[in-house]
């Protein structure tokens, strides 16, 4: 055998073994990023349901976007990170809140928060969000005096931090 087969054989063998190198390396990463990120399914927003639907199922919220739903007359409304926006659909959504309140009830609006990050900003984050739901009301002809905003929660139940971000407004005795 020559020594240019030699060489030649070396060298592939060198590229082979810097190749699987490579391989395992990015196969190492990978896994690190899915788990640190969490491997989760994208979600398509859900449409905001009828408010006489019995016993709606539960629905994924989406991580970062803002979205409102209807569910056995509790509208809730999903904020996306470090967002006080509501989400499209919303005067919609609360047509029956701004008809209860007309036939004499109060809205009730309660904010909720998750754990992650600083318990005052993420409460008056929620203070934010639930302000603005009051705001939409009383621009659908709400009078101020029949909205009640309660105290901000922070949300320990099972769920995502997603859901955690949420205002609900419900009817209640005047």
């Amino acid at each position: 055998m020559s020594s240019s087969d030699d060489d030649s054989q070396q060298r592939f063998a060198l590229g082979f073994l810097f190749a699987l190198i490579a391989l395992v390396i990015s196969v190492v990463v990978g896994t690190v990023v899915v788990k640190r990120l969490g491997a989760k399914a994208p979600v398509r927003p859900a449409a905001v349901a009828a408010s006489n639907t019995p016993a709606a199922p539960a629905v994924a919220v989406e991580e970062d976007i803002a979205s409102v739903r209807v569910e056995n007359g509790v509208v809730k409304f999903y904020f996306a990170t470090a967002k006080a926006e509501l989400a499209a659909g919303a005067n919609e959504a609360l047509a029956d809140v701004v008809k209860g309140v007309a036939e004499g009830k109060k809205a009730v609006i309660s904010g909720f928060h998750d754990a992650t990050g600083d318990a005052a900003l993420n409460a008056e984050l929620a203070k934010q969000r639930a302000v603005a739901v009051a705001e939409a009301l009383k621009a659908l002809g709400v009078a101020e005096d029949k909205v009640e905003l309660k105290k901000p929660e922070e949300t320990t139940a099972t769920g995502s931090n997603a859901e955690a971000r949420r205002v609900e407004v419900t009817l209640g005795a005047l």
